[in-house]
């Protein structure tokens, strides 16, 4: 559905109703001061809505979950929420039971300090409080110094522009720059925002639940999905919580799963939205037009700050968009573009500039998806174009010349396309290239022996 959407400042407080802050309280490097490689760089996050809200979720599918996820999956289930508080430089993942009571420490924290900073006359339930968390796996929280950044996030609390921002800054790990968006649109005849901030550069490619449990279709045998990714999302929409997370869950199938940087794994994956009805808007049912426009604008944001994170991968160099169609299923097509998209012999070709349809043949013919080698066709073209440089027909290779070829691969952007000539099925991911930086980027360091969880 075609939705009129303007772009305001201010992400997560362009809403009305919502603030936010960041701070630094040295996570990452307990007792230095030192905080990040990026410096004094602001690593915890407070959002807070000034009424009661609405909210919705969807989490890694990982088998193996940090202890904020776990606490998330519980919340949304009730459907209500009222704050979100993150940490970045501590992922608070694979680390038992005191990580668990650890997230339940920075809940009930934040619903202590942000009651006394607002001077709340009903106190803030700590269950309202929802938590993220991304860093280094295996690392207990330093909670002197997280209880110490609640405290002043709460008192930092705002409803500018530059209070959003800071709260970008607070949760980017490998992040070049904060990832943010805010848009409004009407509403029966009420203005209805929707704003955003995410986070996510390297281990990417996600395909989130809403309970955390992977879908039927990752069978034995078949390749799981992964992330390293949270993204927070408010909005002044009155909506109850079984339609937000409707909404959810179709614009995050479009977005967020549907990118990929590296294929590889984390545990701390998290996309929450919280909706305190605060534009006035008549109620969102599933079943009338108004609930169209919201999924239209909340898909937007989820796909502008999805779009966002793939550009920003880990010492990317090109941003490819791999289109699968004439697929028997869609399933063939999701698995095919994914096997193409995740190669790194693919990967690599593209940093280098090589139009090697080889190795995307390769790729396709060891995926899970039928593919018959005679009626598969291989092309390029620029982000958007239907005029196609077709390399391979029907399993062949064209006459177009390698020039040509190499000079569609050189840009910074760019299309595949692969038509299986098989069905009416397709899918769409938005890739990135293997470079030399993402190596040096993750070889790891020696000189921290005491920190080899993540």
């Amino acid at each position: 559905m075609k939705i009129h959407l303007t772009t305001i400042p201010g992400s997560v407080v362009a809403p009305r109703g919502f603030l936010a802050s960041g701070v630094f309280c040295d996570i990452k490097r307990l007792g230095t001061g030192k905080g990040s490689e990026k410096g004094q760089k602001r690593d915890l996050a407070l959002i807070v809505s000034t009424a009661p809200a609405t909210c919705a979720g969807m989490f890694t599918t990982n088998q193996v979950c940090a202890a904020p996820v776990k606490l998330c999956i519980q919340r949304v289930k009730r459907g209500r929420a009222q704050a979100i508080v993150a940490n970045s430089g501590n992922a608070n993942a694979c680390t038992g039971a005191r990580g668990f009571n650890d997230a339940l420490e920075m809940a009930r924290c934040a619903a202590e300090a942000v009651s006394a900073a607002l001077k709340l006359a009903k106190p803030l339930d700590a269950e309202a409080v929802l938590v993220g968390s991304t860093g280094r796996i295996g690392v207990p929280l330093p909670m002197q110094n997280v209880r110490r950044g609640i405290l002043a996030a709460a008192e930092a609390l705002g409803h500018t522009p530059e209070h959003a921002a800071q709260a970008a800054e607070a949760i980017m790990t490998s992040d070049t720059y904060p990832k943010q968006i805010a848009v409004e649109f009407d509403l029966g005849n009420k203005p209805v925002r929707i704003g955003g901030i995410a986070k996510g550069a390297g281990m990417i490619h996600p395909a989130m639940s809403r309970t955390g449990a992977r879908p039927a279709a990752l069978a034995p045998g078949a390749s799981a999905f992964h992330a390293t990714m949270l993204c927070f999302i408010t909005t002044d929409a009155a909506i109850a919580p079984g339609p937000l997370q409707t909404a959810l869950e179709q614009a995050v199938a479009n977005s967020f799963n549907r990118i990929t940087v590296d294929g590889d794994t984390s545990t701390n994956d998290t996309v929450l939205v919280l909706a305190n009805g605060l534009a006035g808007n008549r109620p969102i049912s599933k079943r009338d037009a108004a609930f169209e426009k919201f999924q239209a604008a909340l898909s937007h944001v989820c796909a502008e700050l999805a779009k966002m994170i793939v550009r920003d991968g880990e010492g990317v160099h090109r941003v490819v968009t791999v289109r699968v169609t004439g697929a028997r299923t869609l399933a063939d097509a999701d698995v095919a573009a994914r096997a193409v998209a995740n190669s790194p012999l693919v990967k690599t070709s593209w940093h280098g500039g090589d139009p090697n349809w080889g190795r995307v043949m390769a790729a396709l013919g060891y995926s899970a998806a039928t593919v018959v080698e005679e009626k598969v066709d291989i092309g390029y073209s620029a982000p958007g174009s239907k005029k196609v440089l077709w390399c391979v027909k029907r399993g062949r290779p064209t006459q177009v010349s390698f020039a040509n070829l190499c000079a569609a691969v050189a840009q910074k952007q760019f299309e595949l396309h692969i038509n299986l000539n098989l069905g009416k099925a397709g899918a769409v991911i938005y890739a990135t290239d293997l470079t030399e930086q993402y190596v040096e980027f993750n070889k790891g360091d020696l000189s921290a022996p005491g920190t080899p969880g993540g």
